[in-house]
């Protein structure tokens, strides 16, 4: 059975999103991928809204069977962790209002399962993203391109 699944990687400033399919062949395919993007000087609560708009219209345009979205990591600095869980609840609302299940993957679960190696590089992540979803170049931005791996932890360890 074929479905498609939308990875997020939760931020404030810049959320990435990629939305891959898993085919019967279990192959998977890169049907898109990019980042929502907010401005500093924009009020919080304005930022939030404007990463619950995006979403919904990324959702209501690729209809994912399944949202997959990177737990919130260890991170020095308690303000910015605050914000970006802020984020990160937005886009588990936003999967909820949009009657689509969702599942968390911590960091090491989706270097894991991507890269085969829990501890891998940020370029090693992207080259097997580059890899598995047969892409002519890198995805850009980072954050695209972590979201792409979140999908493909997914499709790799949920089954629907």
């Amino acid at each position: 059975m074929s479905y498609t699944i939308l990875g997020i990687d939760p931020g404030i400033a810049d959320t990435g999103y990629g939305i891959i399919k898993r085919d019967k062949s279990n192959n998977f395919h890169c049907l898109g991928y990019g980042s929502i993007k907010t401005n500093a000087k924009t009020e919080l609560a304005d930022r939030l809204e404007i990463i619950n708009q995006e979403m919904t219209k990324v959702v209501k345009e690729f209809k994912p069977k399944l949202v997959a979205v990177e737990q919130l990591f260890f991170c020095k600095n308690v303000k910015t962790a605050l914000i970006v869980g802020q984020a990160r609840g937005v886009v588990m609302l936003t999967a909820k209002q949009n009657k689509v299940p969702l599942v968390e993957f911590t960091p090491l679960q989706v270097k894991q399962a991507v890269a085969a190696y829990g501890r891998a590089s940020k370029m090693q992540v992207q080259k097997m993203v580059k890899l598995l979803l047969d892409l002519k170049v890198l995805p850009k931005p980072d954050d695209a391109a972590d979201a792409l791996a979140i999908a493909i932890c997914a499709a790799s360890s949920i089954k629907i």
